[in-house]
């Protein structure tokens, strides 16, 4: 049996969200025994930024935050969508609250902006959002993966074996 055998992620899908950064994560946590569920707005199936598509398992607005382990916010252009959302902000609260996993990478740190859940806290992105991030109060850190407590965040793909990694680790 797997260190995560039990475990449930919650990561979202929407169109033009980054390939990489939702599969790899999704990927890693699926060798180690944990269940990942993809959620949309719809129950359809969503295009990456490079073309590589994923089908919502779930709707956001069916989910709580007491049903998961984790929350997994991929990057691409997808979560300046989805933080429009009050929903998507109400679950990234709560899993803030509860203490529970946040992993973001790259430009996933606009969802945590807009849910108010950042200041005085440690992270790291693209430098493209960085200034988003400091406005928003948070300390930003030009480095592979930033652990703040339960958030844990990195800085584009080529930080994926690191941030992988971390998530995995965050556990135990």
């Amino acid at each position: 049996m797997s260190t995560l055998h039990g475990k449930r992620l919650l990561t979202l899908g929407d169109d033009l969200y980054e390939d990489l950064e939702l599969w790899y994560p999704k990927f890693r946590f699926e060798e180690a025994g944990a269940e990942v569920v993809i959620a949309g707005l719809e129950r359809k199936t969503y295009t990456g930024k490079n073309g590589y598509p994923c089908s919502a398992d779930a709707l956001i607005a069916d989910l709580h935050a007491r049903d998961f382990d984790g929350f997994l916010i991929p990057g691409g252009f997808m979560p300046d969508k989805l933080r429009r959302y009050p929903k998507v902000l109400e679950l990234t609260r709560d899993f803030d609250a509860a203490r529970k996993l946040i992993g973001m990478i790259c430009h996933a740190g606009w969802i945590p902006i807009s849910a108010r859940i950042l200041r005085g806290r440690k992270v790291t992105s693209t430098p493209g959002i960085r200034d988003d991030l400091e406005n928003a109060g948070a300390l930003w850190y030009d480095e592979p993966v930033v652990i703040d407590g339960h958030l844990v965040s990195a800085r584009r793909p080529p930080d994926l074996p690191a941030y992988g990694a971390a998530l995995v680790a965050w556990f135990g």
